[in-house]
């Protein structure tokens, strides 16, 4: 097959962490063709959907991931897999670039469907699993966060398109710094917030669950570093090995068919202890640590999943 990633530079990616170059990687080993382009590059022009990128081989080598052929155009509706990969945040450009996309999905398989990775933003979907997460409160107005702290306490407060743990705080009980943070939101972004009740259970770690075509593969935990309230792996976070969990089982048999249904074909969700907080679809990680950990070729799955729907 024909296959497009459209990425964030593929020059810098961390070949031994990156999930997007694991799926270059083993859809190379498959006898894909592969061309990359970032979502700049993307365009509507007169009725087709343009991108300019290079063809790639992927190769594993430190600092230098990807052998790219020269620049070229390419009409994206010749190909038969687009992967949208770029990282948040989630703001008009990204949307935007999910609305170009549609417009060549399904005849040109997107994964994940633009449609519903525009409608599902991941600290919005979990909404739709109330009896699955911890109380939560999406505001703007610092009344009603203001409640929602006097009501629970110790809460964990971030932007609501954020990503990679970025803006995230702990407001402890006795912490008095909500007026001034939500005055320093508030005055770059029109975006509103979204607060949880803190969940002790995260210094044991915050699980990141893998599900491919709506099926549970396995999980990693992400253990936060000393003195840190985060996870992510990209501020620190630890990842160690760890199995599912009835209650992960359980979460996943919940959601998991719903994202099938909306062509979520790779999805990780965040759980600590047992609560579901975060359901991942715009770019998801932690294909490589699964695997080193698990023994178990997730890439592979996630591609004969992609192959079924082609075929």
């Amino acid at each position: 097959m024909k296959i497009a990633f459209q990425m964030d530079p593929i020059g810098s990616v961390d070949i031994n962490a990156d999930s997007s170059f694991r799926l270059a990687e083993e859809a190379q080993a498959r006898g894909h063709e592969l061309f990359y382009y970032p979502p700049e590059n993307l365009s509507f022009q007169e009725g087709r959907i343009m991108a300019r990128g290079h063809r790639m081989q992927i190769q594993r080598v430190v600092g230098n991931p990807a052998v790219l052929g020269p620049e070229e155009e390419v009409d994206l509706a010749d190909f038969d897999v687009v992967w949208l990969r770029q990282d948040p945040p989630f703001d008009m450009f990204y949307i935007t670039t999910t609305h170009l996309l549609e417009r060549i999905h399904p005849k040109t398989l997107v994964v994940n469907d633009p449609f519903w990775v525009r409608n599902s933003p991941e600290k919005l979907l979990v909404l739709n699993f109330p009896q699955l997460t911890p109380p939560t409160t999406v505001a703007r107005d610092l009344a009603t966060i203001r409640a929602f702290k006097e009501k629970h306490g110790d809460i964990i407060l971030k932007p609501l398109y954020g990503n990679g743990g970025a803006g995230v705080f702990r407001l402890t009980l006795d912490d008095r710094n909500l007026s001034s943070l939500h005055e320093l939101f508030t005055g770059f972004s029109r975006e509103p917030l979204i607060v949880q009740k803190y969940l002790p259970a995260v210094t044991k770690g915050d699980k990141r669950v893998i599900l491919v075509d709506g099926e549970p593969v396995g999980a990693i935990n992400r253990v936060p570093a000393a003195g840190e309230t985060r996870s992510n792996m990209h501020v620190g976070g630890r990842p160690e090995k760890i199995g599912l969990s009835e209650r992960d089982l359980e979460i996943c048999a919940a959601i998991g068919p719903v994202l099938k249904e909306k062509g979520q074909v790779f999805v990780g969700i965040d759980v600590i202890g047992d609560w579901l907080t975060e359901i991942n679809v715009t770019s998801p990680t932690g294909i490589q640590e699964l695997e080193r950990f698990d023994g178990v070729n997730i890439a592979e799955k996630i591609w004969q999943a992609i192959e079924a729907k082609r075929a």
